[in-house]
């Protein structure tokens, strides 16, 4: 049986709203009175209401004192203020003491109404019809998943999904949410089915099919406003993901209008070594590791494989003919953010401002590191909160609105996404096979070929090889790799971490979004 909402009425004349409170009791509601705000106060102290009306011109305790008290011990119960009084001081100082409605008298029952449902039966409303307009959506979806074909329908799959997997996130509908969750692993699954038919065909030098992949977003998106003489501040957010742009968007939206909001494919393998150091050089892997032996590490190599990133900008501006000044930073710290946004007017006497923020993709690696955060993060849902919260109190977002003063265009991108991995695939490769857990780079590896995307002319996919028989293997879905001689390690340590190296939308459908200031 579904509990009363309970009502607390506060009037000096209250026994003049007997009609009204009869009225609401017939509705259902479960009403209690008081006729000054001393027994308002203990009343309250004393019971667990739902929502109270408080009349604003009472003898003894004023409905702002008695708002205030009352906040001060239940500070969460919805209070709406009546008053006869429209003068304007007497509402900002209701307002200012966190009322959630104002109504001004007389009143009539269908007002009162009115305000309950939006201050008590909302969420329960917002529920009923967002589930019953995805429900309408759903056959809709999955007709739209059946019928794509290129890489632009896929991203209209992939934004409409995260539409309602945002718009569900903010019920307590289970069920709906498991219909969700299943529909989107479907569109996954077909997903990656298209790119094993399609990813070498986008490859082709003659490929009219070929969607924006990662070494082409320099030349389409940058260089054409470096050659107008227009000043740019690129800022790569590493391993973001198009859910998690969409959740800090609000924010950004507050400073800037979204001039362009574009989608691109990540190259494979979707990690940083590959497809961010395909974005600073405009040049698939295996081109930068022929043009440029000494900026290219394998997989196997020692150190860190992404040192020479502004090197391989550099020489992509001179490729293009392009003699920009270039300012190149990555932040990993507080320290050297507070430094950017320090000398941020120094940084703007180059014409090219390039940034590169690892919070997201280091958030991603303690979920799988550090019990606490693995916590925290238990699901997309908590992932992108977590995203959320980081960006409201970064440095990157004071860099926003001081970015937003000055008359610069603002690309805002990243390299590749992460998907939660639950469902593990056994491999078997010697000591030398790469350590990723969505792709493996070795030779004489032992796998199911019906669970994977083999490339095994890693040539064809413009990938390097350490050996001659080398070859790559990606998984889908929500797979990962794990070895047979430590299985149950590595699928309780690792299932239901963020990964990313693979073939899913999270990881290969990506966000490039242009700003423009408000002020311009």
């Amino acid at each position: 049986m579904q509990k009363k909402v309970r009502i607390l009425w506060v009037d000096d004349e209250i026994d003049l709203l007997k009609p009204h409170i009869l009225f609401l009791e017939e509705k259902g509601y479960d009403m209690s009175t008081a006729n000054n705000g001393s027994d308002a106060i203990e009343l309250v102290q004393e019971n667990s209401f739902d929502l109270i009306f408080l009349d604003e011109n009472m003898p003894g305790l004023s409905g702002l004192e008695t708002l205030n008290k009352i906040k001060e011990t239940r500070p969460a119960i919805p209070i709406v203020m009546i008053t006869k009084s429209e003068e304007e001081d007497i509402m900002d100082a209701a307002i200012g003491s966190q009322i959630s409605d104002f109504l001004i008298k007389p009143v009539n029952p269908n007002q009162i109404l009115l305000s309950i449902k939006k201050n008590i039966d909302t969420k329960k409303l917002i529920t009923s019809t967002t589930s019953s307009n995805y429900q309408s959506q759903f056959v809709n979806i999955g007709a739209q998943i059946s019928a794509s074909r290129n890489f632009n329908d896929w991203s209209e799959i992939y934004k409409r999904l995260i539409y309602w997997e945002l718009e569900l996130d903010k019920l307590q509908d289970n069920s709906m949410n498991e219909i969700f969750l299943m529909q989107k692993a479907e569109a996954d699954s077909e997903f990656g089915k298209f790119i094993k038919k399609k990813y070498f065909d986008w490859l082709k030098p003659d490929s009219a099919e070929r969607p924006l992949i990662s070494p082409n977003l320099f030349k389409q998106f940058v260089f054409p406003k470096l050659k107008k003489d227009e000043q740019v501040v690129f800022i790569l957010i590493d391993n973001l993901r198009f859910d998690q742009w969409r959740t800090i968007q609000p924010i950004i939206n507050d400073f800037y209008l979204t001039e362009e909001e574009n989608t691109y494919c990540s190259i494979l393998p979707t990690s940083t070594q590959y497809s961010r150091n395909a974005i600073f050089a405009g040049l698939m892997p295996s081109a930068i590791q022929k043009i440029y032996p000494d900026l290219w590490l394998n997989d196997d190599d020692e150190g860190n494989k992404n040192d020479y990133e502004e090197q391989l900008l550099k020489s992509q501006l001179q490729r293009h003919g392009l003699n920009s000044k270039v300012y190149f930073e990555k932040i990993f710290h507080a320290k050297t953010g507070d430094k950017v946004i320090e000398n941020l007017n120094n940084l703007l006497k180059n014409d090219l401002v390039v940034l590169v923020y690892n919070f997201v993709d280091m958030l991603s690696h303690s979920n799988t590191e550090m019990q606490m955060i693995r916590e925290l993060a238990s699901n997309d849902s908590a992932y992108r909160s977590l995203t959320l919260s980081w960006f409201q109190h970064s440095h990157l977002i004071e860099l926003f609105k001081a970015l937003s003063e000055k008359n610069v265009s603002v690309v805002l991108t990243t390299d590749h996404g992460t998907i939660r991995v639950n469902h593990p695939i056994k491999v078997v490769g010697d000591k030398t096979t790469s350590k990723n857990l969505r792709y493996k780079l070795g030779k004489n590896m032992s796998y199911n070929p019906k669970e994977v995307f083999e490339i095994s002319k890693p040539e064809a996919a413009y990938l390097p090889k350490t050996t001659i028989s080398s070859k790559y293997i990606f998984t889908t879905n929500t797979d990962f790799f794990a070895y047979p001689n430590n299985y149950n390690y590595y699928v309780n340590y690792y299932t239901n971490t963020y990964q990313h190296g693979g073939i899913s939308m999270e990881e290969m459908i990506l966000p490039l979004i242009v700003l423009k200031s408000r002020l311009f």
